[in-house]
């Protein structure tokens, strides 16, 4: 069952462009797409120039992009689509499961890094992982970031003097942050914090305003690089 308060209904599917070079893997994640009512998939594009076009033409709601597309990067569609449409969500779709990647994708406002051969998770998941607020990223990926975070906060605790950004998070808004990076939506935080789902969006949103940021990936890309957990 699909709770009728979440985005993704039958009735108004989450809508979808899928740009991949690679016409297998394209087929074979549109077929994914296509048999979940709950998504509309509206173009389906093979290069950075075709990609360009599909952002510009269409309404959409959540782009899925690969990173390697022979005329260009899914950076830079990532881009284009950021300043065309800001509200629209972007999950990357990579053969590559690499941090580097995954947090330079996240700054720029992506919400989503799946490796395509993963035995975890599904694109229509990620799909309306994103659309509802959550992040979604392949398991493996994302306990490698963790420890990425992990020693970067073990480092920072080194070198960082007391009363600069290490201290403007509270021990809770940590937690919160943390679980963002593990993908979890607001209603999930909540649940296993035991608090409501408003609280936890209060908490995200001090995040944002305390590390002057604008989305959940900027705060996890913020959090990577400057040892905040």
């Amino acid at each position: 069952m699909w709770p009728d308060f979440l985005t993704g209904q039958p009735g108004q599917p989450v809508r979808v462009l899928l740009i991949d070079d690679d016409p297998h893997i394209r087929l074979v994640i549109a077929q994914e797409l296509l048999v979940d009512m709950r998504i509309n998939l509206l173009a389906q594009a093979g290069s950075m120039k075709e990609g360009r076009r599909l952002i510009a033409q269409y309404e959409f709601d959540v782009m899925l992009v690969d990173l390697n597309l022979g005329d260009g990067t899914g950076f830079d569609l990532i881009e284009n689509m950021k300043s065309v449409r800001p509200m629209a969500e972007a999950v990357v779709i990579s053969a590559m499961e690499d941090e580097q990647h995954a947090l330079h994708a996240f700054e720029l406002g992506a919400t989503g890094y799946l490796v395509k051969n993963s035995w975890f998770g599904s694109f229509p998941q990620a799909v309306l992982q994103v659309v509802n607020g959550g992040a979604s990223i392949t398991p493996n990926l994302a306990r490698r970031l963790l420890h990425r975070l992990d020693h970067a906060q073990g480092e920072a605790h080194s070198t960082t003097p007391s009363g600069c950004e290490n201290d403007k998070l509270s021990e809770r808004e940590k937690e919160v942050l943390k679980m963002v990076a593990a993908g979890y939506t607001s209603a999930e935080i909540g649940s296993r914090l035991a608090v409501s789902c408003h609280t936890i969006n209060t908490h995200i949103k001090n995040i944002y305003r305390k590390l002057n940021v604008r989305t959940r990936a900027q705060a996890v890309s913020f959090a990577a690089h400057r040892g905040l957990f």
